[in-house]
């Protein structure tokens, strides 16, 4: 049967002050619909999946701190389709997390792996890759599918997936599927340059599909320290020991990314079959304030309003190229004469920065007191 995990564990320090610890940027309300209703990114992601997979199929990996919160924004996910994480181990055992719980449930289970703080359109089109995903992995269960993204510019913080032959043989997936030649994380700025110009390699997306069976396996052989945890947790899942265990075993799991702990390794080893499929879409990862500024409409001198505010109450005189964001529709604010600036007001704190030196903002928050993370 098909699943769907949507992973929503980061803590999003560069789109602070909004995002707090106990609100993290997945459950910010920044995304306007076509409804001009602002939605989190959680929200935007859930929506993505109806009709790829049941609803009672659908979860949710999170921090279980933030259980409550994604129950209110989300209440259609109920309490047992929503996996809680006690700590914060990265993506490789939020994946095998989900991975051993659905084992246990269904030994035939395929699941996706979604992000949640993804901007990605038109809809459609990536709905038509995912299932294309699905049947790569149905029609050869020992497959491990990630999607590909066209890059734009050379990044040094994505994956990049080098392409190989392509896969034929399976419908819906002809022209969209390839054999993965190799799977390179995080390059410096004159390989990622390379891989650009080469017009052989795509950015790694962060999604996957998978056999809940196979990934188990390939965390056992290439990570045997994290798949004996898990396989205690799985042993104690649908136990009156479950929470206990989880507790007490998942903070000791090695804390890697899966793109360094299975996917390079996988792309480059004969007994495992890696494919990617190709996503010609928008697809934009939200995860500083200038890059959540490219999912806002610019005005005449490139100037964008976000959050919840009223358009009415952002004024900008002689202003270019400026962001304003803020948590409260009410709250008036005003640039006179400002370029390049990113302004983020919360009834708790205001950051005024220039667009250039957002990434900075880590060291930023590092200094922060308590009471306001």
């Amino acid at each position: 049967m098909r699943y769907a995990m949507i992973m929503a564990g980061g803590a999003g320090t560069r789109l602070w002050p909004m995002s707090r610890l106990d609100r993290p940027k997945q459950l910010l309300n920044l995304i306007r619909g076509g409804d001009a209703q602002a939605k989190s990114l959680l929200q935007v992601a859930a929506e993505r999946v109806d009709g790829l997979v049941p609803e009672k199929h659908r979860y949710i990996c999170t921090g279980e701190g933030y259980r409550a919160a994604v129950r209110s924004a989300l209440p259609a996910f109920t309490d047992e389709r929503i996996l809680g994480e006690p700590a914060a181990r990265d993506t490789v055992n939020a994946v095998g997390f989900t991975a051993a719980v659905l084992h246990k449930l269904d030994k035939d289970a395929i699941f996706a792996v979604f992000t949640a703080d993804h901007v990605i359109e038109p809809v459609d089109v990536f709905k038509r890759c995912v299932e294309a995903g699905f049947r790569l992995v149905e029609a050869d269960p020992s497959r491990l599918v990630t999607f590909s993204i066209k890059p734009t510019y050379p990044a040094t913080g994505f994956g990049y997936i080098e392409r190989g032959p392509a896969v034929h043989g399976v419908r819906g997936a002809e022209g969209l599927a390839y054999s993965v030649a190799r799977y390179v994380e995080k390059p410096n700025i004159q390989r990622a340059q390379a891989y650009v110009e080469s017009g052989m390699f795509g950015w790694s997306s962060g999604m996957f599909v998978w056999k809940a069976a196979t990934v188990l396996e390939c965390i056992k052989r290439y990570k045997p320290e994290s798949y004996e945890g898990l396989m205690k947790i799985q042993a104690a899942w649908g136990t009156k020991d479950q929470q206990k265990v989880l507790a007490e075993v998942y903070p000791t799991l090695p804390k890697i990314s899966v793109d360094y702990a299975i996917m390079e390794p996988a792309s480059t080893d004969p007994k495992v079959h890696v494919a990617t499929v190709i996503m010609d879409l928008n697809w934009l990862d939200v995860g500083s304030w200038p890059s959540y500024a490219e999912t806002l409409a610019a005005d005449k001198d490139g100037n964008r309003v976000g959050g919840e505010l009223d358009a009415g109450h952002a004024l900008a005189v002689s202003t270019r190229s400026s962001t304003i964001v803020s948590s409260d529709p009410k709250h008036t604010i005003a640039l006179l004469g400002c370029e390049d600036l990113i302004v983020v007001h919360t009834p708790e704190a205001t950051l005024v920065m220039p667009r250039a030196r957002a990434e900075e903002l880590k060291s930023l928050h590092a200094l922060v007191s308590d009471r306001l993370k």
